[in-house]
């Protein structure tokens, strides 16, 4: 998306100010302008003021940006008029001037937004070299290497920023110079090499853009100027802030400083370091520098930098006075520093500070020290840490320093990392992994028959659905890595084979998947395991201090139960009953009493699955025993429980005893155009109450036994797809009359509450009456999403990234709540369902519940819980926290 003008009231008003200056110890102004200055300029003021050695210069602001976009990428004459004046200004500050060849002004060109995008925008350096001044800067600094060095640099950036020539072609004549010399380094090239290839690079410049390079040096700052405003909307500019959620109308600010050189000799150097070690968190100073280089051979890696501690060995001076000014940086803005500074013939000069990027484990170990150091409080600490950063501490990543080939890009259903041979069947699955053999399981879309096969894999590929398909939803659960609704991929079952891009993958074949960024690689690229250290431990119980909102699980197993309870979950706030229906040994029962053409047909097969129902909440119970256990009552449609080929209703007529096309007929009939509207939830129970029935009968007879045995139950038993006040009211009818009947019979009481969930707009409006037959609400957010908003959320991942993409959606609404639409009914149906019960449970059980952004939303709007898959439980409780402490001003 294009940059779009400014919507704020102060963008609205006429600009009063354009360019700022900073220099002479005094600048206009300082870190909390990151809004106007960006976050460069805004940090280079604040250094100003601190008394920090900073180049003196001028920034403009993201305003600029703006009106330049407006004006057809114009830099409107005002702000050109006071562009002018600061440069006379720094002009008479430093003693130099542009374009005079006895002692001529220099200046960098670099980009600055209001949030560190490193990499992404265009830098030039040494602005203001011509073939005139570059002469007079060898005979000032008596040194004609060190001139024609730094003009063959300005001429490869400026040519490439600027006039739009690909880079590598002049990177090329430089090699080739090299080979012709037979030397290896740059710094081998004497000053007449470079002064010849500064002839070069202006003729490849003229004969492929068919313009002269510029002589004039204000005709060389307009121009770079409006190269680093265009830089904004570069594919890789845009690309990162929709990797981080930066919206396109910030703009970028220009910063323009006078030239410090670090290539002037071996008395100069350049160099980029961290306060502290950003991988580890670790309190050391930590980066790296070069000597006789500028900035940019830093990050290039055309030469091996030091590692910084041997500055102090070359330097000594300039490196005590730049571990002063980082003991300073850091303490003043109470944060881990990303500086980059630039030593020029012994004197020390820093161009930039930031706070730095730091991986999760980092940032937990900055943030928790940085409270003992009494440099920040337990609040701040806890909004240091994102809450998304902690899947890094969950899951497997992938190397970074692994080369990449990426296939296709779907969507990332389920965070971490898996390499595997593709399989194409859950059966294929579970053989590879009983040989002991890794795989990814690759499939159209899973269901949950799949189910074991997805326990088995490594990870999970699907070509269709979204974030709450059930791949994503399961591979959540259990903590794997999945990637969803990968449309560019076409698989076909029949060849087993599976084609993208030209490339053909038969089973067998090994592939990666990125769950984190729904990335399909080819081959087997080397994994890292998460470690999980004692700081992690603390900065949880600091989230648990100052949270308000209960933080539960969904599990439908013991295991995905001790793993949520391990990583801190408070009870559990969905148990889906029917993923228990779908184990190999008590299908076919399922199976026999959906086929049942009576009652009493269907309560004998009832009968044989009432007992491996009360084993499932038995085993669930004992895991969550002394907190809540919210059993949600059978949900989907019978058609999902059913075989669909003729192959498999033979196989199972055979089993039951049963005729084939009656069977095939009995199949047919359960078909519905739109089963997620149709025939499911609670209705089931209106047209079957026996299914209810026998899944209340099996909860309170585990429930009476573990009472029995001593140990604390908490039911809950919820209700899907209610509607209305009547419909709620006869099923808890029928639940309350199996749950009583069984404690009269076994003469054991416990406590229950009966709820339901609210997953339809109607019933969102109607919860004040809802709320006469509730105990409590649990949203189903995935649900309440699809019906509100008329999304498929098994379809809708084919054309949502479009709309995200084109500003329609802020975020997947599969993934991020809408606040809006989705938001309002929920807001509704909490004030309405406390209208009738003031002290009315209200929780949240759909997906969203691990996301921070709407964890946020739903501690404003008053719920009591939210419920999330394993994984995503310390993400929640960090979201609850920051929710709390932001709600307080923080």
């Amino acid at each position: 998306m294009q940059l779009t003008p400014q919507t704020s009231t102060r963008r609205e008003e006429k600009m009063e100010k354009a360019v700022y200056y900073f220099g002479n110890g005094k600048a206009e102004g300082n870190s909390k302008m990151k809004e106007i200055l960006g976050g460069k300029g805004a940090n280079l003021a604040e250094m100003v003021s601190l008394g920090i050695p900073v180049p003196p210069g001028f920034t403009i602001s993201t305003e600029v940006c703006s009106e330049f976009y407006k004006s057809g990428k114009a830099i409107p004459e005002k702000v050109w008029q006071d562009v002018l004046k600061s440069v006379s200004r720094l002009e008479t500050e430093i003693g130099k001037k542009f374009a005079d060849p006895t002692n001529p002004l220099l200046v960098s060109v670099r980009s600055g937004a209001r949030a560190s995008m490193p990499g992404m925008m265009d830098t030039i350096l040494n602005l203001g070299l011509n073939d005139e001044t570059t002469e007079g800067l060898a005979k000032i600094s008596q040194n004609p290497r060190f001139a024609y060095d730094s003009y063959r640099r300005f001429i490869h950036m400026y040519s490439n920023v600027v006039m739009g020539m690909n880079g590598s072609i002049l990177e090329t004549e430089l090699e080739d110079l090299k080979d012709s010399k037979k030397v290896h380094q740059d710094t081998e090239l004497t000053a007449e090499d470079l002064k010849k290839l500064c002839d070069v690079f202006k003729k490849r410049v003229f004969e492929l853009t068919g313009k002269k390079f510029p002589m004039d040096p204000l005709s060389q700052l307009k121009g770079a100027v409006s190269a680093v405003f265009e830089s904004w909307n570069t594919p890789r500019a845009m690309t990162y802030r929709k990797l981080h959620g930066y919206p396109d109308s910030w703009g970028t600010a220009v910063n323009v400083q006078a030239m410090v050189f670090g290539n002037r000799g071996n008395d100069s150097a350049t160099g980029v370091a961290f306060t502290r070690d950003p991988s580890t968190g670790e309190k050391r100073f930590f980066g790296e520098f070069l000597i006789n280089a500028q900035g940019e051979d830093v990050v290039a890696g055309i030469r091996t930098p030091e590692p910084i501690i041997q500055l102090e060995k070359e330097m000594p001076k300039a490196y005590k006075e730049l571990c002063g000014i980082y003991q300073k940086l850091e303490t003043h803005y109470k944060d881990m520093q990303d500086i980059e500074f630039t030593i020029e013939q012994n004197k020390l000069w820093m161009l930039q500070t930031r706070n730095g990027k730091r991986s999760a484990k980092a940032a937990i170990q900055i943030a928790m020290d940085m409270i003992k150091e009494g440099l920040i409080s337990e609040k701040e600490a806890l909004l240091r840490v994102d809450p998304l950063q902690l899947d890094q501490l969950l899951h497997p990543t992938l190397d970074p320093k692994a080369k990449k080939n990426v296939l296709a890009k779907g969507l990332p259903a389920s965070p971490g990392a898996a390499t595997g041979q593709i399989v194409f069947t859950p059966e294929d699955a579970e053989k590879f992994s009983e040989l002991g053999k890794k795989c990814i399981l690759v499939r159209i879309e899973t269901s949950p028959e799949d189910i074991h096969g997805m326990v088995v894999a490594q990870g999970i590929l699907t070509t269709r659905g979204g974030m709450t398909s059930h791949a994503a939803v399961v591979a959540r659960g259990m903590g794997k890595c999945c990637v969803a609704g990968c449309g560019e991929i076409d698989v076909n079952y029949n060849a087993q084979t599976m084609s993208v891009k030209g490339k053909t993958f038969k089973k067998g074949d090994v592939i990666t998947l990125d769950g984190s960024t729904g990335e399909v690689f080819e081959g087997e690229i080397k994994t890292i395991e998460p470690e999980i250290g004692a700081q992690f431990g603390e900065l949880m119980k600091l989230s648990d201090k100052y949270r308000k909102l209960g933080i539960l699980t969904n599990a439908d197993t013991p295991k995905d139960a001790k793993t949520a309870r391990e990583f801190g979950a408070e009870g559990i706030g969905l148990c889906r009953t029917e993923h228990m229906f779908f184990d190999a040994q008590r299908i076919d029962a399922v199976r026999e009493m959906i086929v049942a053409d009576n009652r009493e047909d269907r309560e004998k097969a009832l009968t044989k699955l009432l007992p491996m129902q009360k084993g499932d909440f038995l085993e669930i119970f004992k895991q969550m025993q002394g907190y809540p256990v919210t059993i949600r009552l059978l949900d989907p449609p019978l058609h999902e429980f059913v075989p669909q080929t003729d192959e498999e209703i033979k196989h199972l007529s055979e089993k039951l005893d049963l005729d084939f096309n009656k069977l095939k007929s009995k199949v047919k009939s359960l078909h519905e155009f739109n089963p997620m509207l149709g025939h499911r939830g609670c209705r089931l129970a209106v047209t079957y109450p026996e299914i209810y029935a026998m899944q209340a009968r099996a909860i309170a007879e585990a429930a009476a036994e573990l009472k029995s045995q001593g140990v604390k139950v908490i039911v809950d038993i919820m209700i899907p797809l209610i509607n209305t006040e009547k419909e709620l009211a006869l099923m808890r009818q029928l639940v309350e009359k199996e749950v009583l009947a069984t404690q009269s019979r076994l003469n054991i009481k416990f406590d229950y509450t009966i709820g339901t969930m609210i997953e339809l707009p109607g019933a969102a409006l109607v919860a004040d009456d809802i709320a006469k037959q509730a105990d409590f609400f649990s949203f189903g957010t995935n649900d309440l999403t699809q019906t509100t908003l008329g999304l498929s959320r098994d379809d809708s991942g084919k054309f949502l990234p479009t709309y995200v993409e084109k500003g329609l959606f802020s975020a997947d609404p599969f993934v991020s709540v809408d606040q809006k639409a989705v938001g309002k009914l929920i807001k509704l149906a909490v004030d309405l369902g406390r209208k009738t019960k003031s002290n009315l449970k209200i929780g949240v059980c759909g997906e969203h519940g691990g996301d921070p952004a709407s964890v946020e939303f739903f501690h404003r709007v008053g719920l009591s819980y939210v419920s999330c898959s394993p994984y995503r439980v310390p993400i929640a409780r960090l979201a609850a926290a920051r929710a709390a402490i932001k709600e307080e001003g923080h």
